[in-house]
């Protein structure tokens, strides 16, 4: 609407040239005025706001500002035949009257407009009075009202604008994800993600619902603006039933991908506890074999196969079957670890059963390679040698073998090959302090 309008009441008679000024003036704010007044009635929020069955904040503003635009109207068409009647005693002439003059004046200067009198709309205070204020307070009280309606009307038609619609497209999704949700056993009371959709869905129609009823109740004031509509909507709820829905939709879609990836994964489990199985069977076997070849040690026992991992892969494979992809996902994850660390048992309790074996075998080529190696140099046929590589044979290769004896054999054996080796002398022939020259111990160890 339009600035103040002319001077303030008291002082001189104003002259021809004057009252013209502050009759343009005043016709300028009357049809600003007018104007801004059919620019509100034929405002969508305003039409809007007529024709919704409100509550809370925005009724008790709503009746306010009906108070306030009706005042406005009224105080509109006092505007209006004031105007006009100075309009009407300033006439043609040239040059008017001087009591003409001094009746424009008080027209435009004075209090001489007759309104009903009202602190603001919906104050009680002179309900029925009637007041008389000047043609410039008239206009200043104008534009104070319609600043304030305007402001009712636009926040709530931006509410409207915004919230609605962006609910809506989130039901609109809500909806997908029920579907698919219901498609893989996701439902309520069988699955959290179940219960989460349904807090959705109840929050989502309450919101939309209180949107529409009460549209200032999700208005936020923009601080320091006296802009008329200045401000944003309230969207924490919105925004936080659309971070819900999107974690669920993630649940949704890891489901989705194990219906997907179901039976890979089965297969796989089946295959690494396969393996683990013919693992354990296979240190069950060498662990007899170590019993009846080897003596003096301590076997460890081997265990018997998983029973309890084939049991809940049974169970996976009749929740696949069925469609329980909800109840699929978690098992299937431990599932998948369990085995892994089955089949690292089985590996580490066939390697733990057949190290003694291996130390036997590990001795068996110690006492070939010293055997070799004296048969380059021409010495393998000596009598002590021969002996004493035929004592650890004999050991090596009976059964059961005594591993500890057998071990201090081969060391006998290669204390004795070092020393037909060993040239006559001490160290000064290149021996050490130690015993044999640093090349032989080198060679046999």
């Amino acid at each position: 609407m339009g600035d103040d309008g002319a001077a303030e009441p008291g002082g001189p008679v104003m002259d021809r040239e004057e009252v013209d000024r502050a009759l343009a003036r005043f016709g300028a704010e009357h049809e600003a005025v007018e104007t801004s007044l059919y620019a509100l009635q034929d405002h969508a929020g305003r039409r809007l706001l007529e024709g919704a069955e409100l509550t809370g904040v925005t009724k008790e503003r709503w009746a306010r500002t009906e108070e306030a635009v009706s005042l406005l109207w009224t105080y509109f068409d006092a505007f209006t035949a004031a105007l006009d009647s100075a309009r009407g005693l300033r006439g043609e002439s040239r040059w008017p009257a001087p009591e003409d003059l001094a009746g424009l004046t008080a027209r435009l200067r004075g209090p001489a407009v007759a309104v009903p009198a009202a602190d603001s709309p919906g104050s009680e205070s002179g309900a029925g009075a009637v007041e008389r204020i000047t043609l410039t307070e008239l206009v200043a009280r104008m534009n104070g009202w319609y600043a304030r309606a305007l402001d009712t009307v636009a926040a709530a038609d931006s509410v409207w604008s915004a919230l609605p619609a962006r609910i809506d497209m989130l039901s609109a999704e809500l909806q997908r994800i029920r579907s698919l949700a219901h498609s893989v056993g996701v439902r309520p009371g069988e699955h959290p993600a179940g219960d989460e959709l349904e807090q959705v869905t109840a929050e989502l129609t309450a919101l939309r619902a209180e949107v529409v009823a009460d549209p200032l109740a999700f208005w936020v004031s923009a601080g320091g603006s006296s802009a008329p509509g200045g401000g944003r909507p309230d969207t924490v709820r919105y925004d936080r039933a659309a971070r819900a829905l999107e974690d669920v939709r993630r649940e949704i879609d890891a489901v989705l991908q194990v219906r997907q990836d179901a039976e890979q994964r089965l297969m796989r489990l089946r295959d690494v506890l396969s393996r683990a199985d013919r693992t354990l069977a296979e240190a069950r076997i060498a662990r007899g074999e170590v019993l009846a070849k080897i003596a003096a040690v301590e076997v460890p026992a081997v265990s018997g196969p998983p029973t309890a991992l084939y049991e809940q892969l049974a169970l996976a494979a009749e929740h696949r079957r069925h469609a329980r992809w909800h109840r699929l996902s978690p098992l299937l994850e431990s599932l998948e670890e369990r085995a892994d660390e089955e089949l690292e048992r089985a590996r580490a309790s066939l390697t733990a059963v057949t190290a003694p074996l291996a130390v036997r075998a590990e001795l068996r080529g110690r006492l070939d390679a010293y055997r070799a190696r004296l048969a380059r140099r021409g010495a393998a046929d000596d009598p002590l040698l021969t002996e004493r590589y035929d004592a650890a044979r004999r050991l090596l290769w009976s059964a059961p073998c005594d591993l500890r004896a057998a071990e201090q054999a081969v060391l006998r054996y290669r204390e004795a090959a070092l020393d037909v080796l060993a040239p006559p002398g001490g160290p000064a022939d290149g021996r050490p302090a130690g015993g044999e020259p640093a090349g032989r111990q080198e060679e046999f160890r």
